[in-house]
């Protein structure tokens, strides 16, 4: 089933493998995509995937994270868009854009700011962004954030993508507003469970009517919240603890499901936990190094910062990797079943996501019906012609990406991609292949 082709909403893809969210510091500083951005798009579109789904493109002005990655908060980002539109659509790939808003886990900026803490309520969480405390939106902040959404949605179609993605997962703002420890509103959009998705069914909304009811439009979801993964401290603490332990269950989610799909969503992208990075969107190793690395460049942003740095850099490695490795392990396809459960309560199309490299594993999910498609980024990543080498019969690269992570940590501080020495022959070839985006970047988009 992997080379049958797949439509939803009059898109066709030829096969049934996507590349997933996945980006770096490829943007100018004023969020203008550059040519090196074009270029790690177009890697993976001239080798066969049959659709990209970018990393997560801001909605907002001002909130906005890492540094050099790109906006659609302005019509004037339109028009390089079009170019890296118009250049993977020669290779036959279908191109959505995913929108979002970091809210309260915007991971760094160029100096601290109060718009990088907003959230669903004021707390305090040590892992995830950088702002000590995050600060509830008011309801007009809501109202703006909304309509960040529509209109970058606006601009997506008109950029001449094939459709659009927003997320509702990976601990940024529309999460924050679902999972009931994070959001502890006492108005309209917290409390029960169809006030906390009040927030994301207004963007629903909002987002086709500007975009019209014949463009694909999906979202992506997180199956289980697991707070508890990784361990981390979270305050105020909430009860009932099994909101503060675990956040939403698949119980509340298959709901979000059914009403998203009453709301005329498209497609859902099924991932699980909350935060970015965590052990169940992120199967595999914790990249206690290159973790550290992103603490001590953001140190400078807020006292947590700087205490999270120092706790990084002082408590031994011999109890800090036990500690922050906890629940980090690989497991293949390790969101199918919960994907399947989707699949099997509602009727539109389904994309798995998580833990997927080997063909007869994504065969296997495909003919058991556990989902229609198929995503992945970091086994795309180590090896781009991942499509071209099942197309030869193989089922798996010579050289598999092996879940470190290290990709996924690196990204807001240095160039995207495979950094685990073991899969090079030399450090110069790894280097080469991390730069190789910024190859013939000359030229101009906007």
């Amino acid at each position: 089933m992997i080379f049958e082709p797949f439509t939803i909403k009059g898109v066709t893809f030829k096969n049934r493998i996507l590349r997933s969210s996945i980006g770096g510091r490829t943007s100018f500083y004023d969020g203008t995509i550059s040519s090196a951005f074009k270029n790690f798009e177009k890697r993976f579109a001239e080798n066969d995937v049959a659709g990209i789904i970018t990393a997560t493109i801001t909605v907002d002005e001002k909130r906005w994270s890492p540094l050099e990655y790109a906006k659609l908060s302005h019509d004037r980002f339109i028009k390089p868009f079009q170019a890296v539109v118009k250049e993977v659509k020669k290779y036959d790939c279908r191109y959505i854009v995913q929108i979002g808003d970091h809210g309260g886990h915007t991971q760094m900026s160029l100096f601290s700011q109060p718009e990088d803490g907003k959230s669903a309520s004021a707390g305090f969480d040590l892992i995830f962004g950088y702002r000590s405390i995050t600060t509830a939106m008011t309801t007009e902040e809501i109202e703006q954030t909304i309509n960040n959404f529509a209109e970058a949605a606006r601009r997506v179609r008109e950029a001449g993508c094939d459709g659009l993605e927003i997320t509702a997962s990976k601990g940024y703002l529309i999460h924050q507003f679902l999972n009931p420890a994070i959001n502890r509103r006492k108005d309209a959009y917290g409390g029960s469970v169809n006030k906390r998705f009040r927030f994301l069914e207004e963007i629903v909304k909002a987002v086709r009517r500007k975009v019209g009811p014949d463009f694909l439009f999906g979202i992506r979801l997180s199956a289980y919240d697991y707070n508890f993964l990784p361990i981390n401290l979270r305050l105020p603490i909430v009860f009932p603890l099994k909101h503060y332990f675990m956040g939403n269950t698949i119980k509340e989610t298959l709901y979000y499901g059914q009403k998203l799909e009453q709301l005329g969503v498209d497609y859902l992208h099924i991932s699980n936990g909350y935060g970015f990075i965590n052990p169940k969107e992120n199967p595999g190793a914790f990249p206690l190094e290159e973790y550290k690395m992103f603490a001590n460049a953001t140190r400078h942003l807020s006292g947590k910062a700087a205490a999270r740095a120092m706790l990084m850099n002082l408590v031994p490695k011999f109890l800090l990797r036990p500690i922050a490795g906890y629940g980090w392990k690989f497991k293949p396809a390790v969101n199918a079943n919960d994907a399947q459960c989707f699949k099997q309560a509602l009727k539109i199309p389904i994309i798995a996501n998580g833990g997927f490299q080997d063909r007869e594993l994504i065969e296997s999910t495909l003919q058991q019906n556990k989902a229609d498609m198929v995503a992945m980024a970091r086994p795309l990543l180590a090896n781009p012609n991942l499509v071209s080498v099942f197309k030869q019969g193989k089922n798996q690269p010579e050289k598999p990406c092996s879940f470190c992570n290290r990709c996924t940590a690196r990204t807001a501080v240095v160039p995207l991609g495979c950094y685990d020495p073991q899969r090079f022959s030399s450090q110069d070839e790894m280097e080469a292949q991390i730069l190789a985006w910024s190859a013939n970047c000359d030229e101009q988009l906007a």
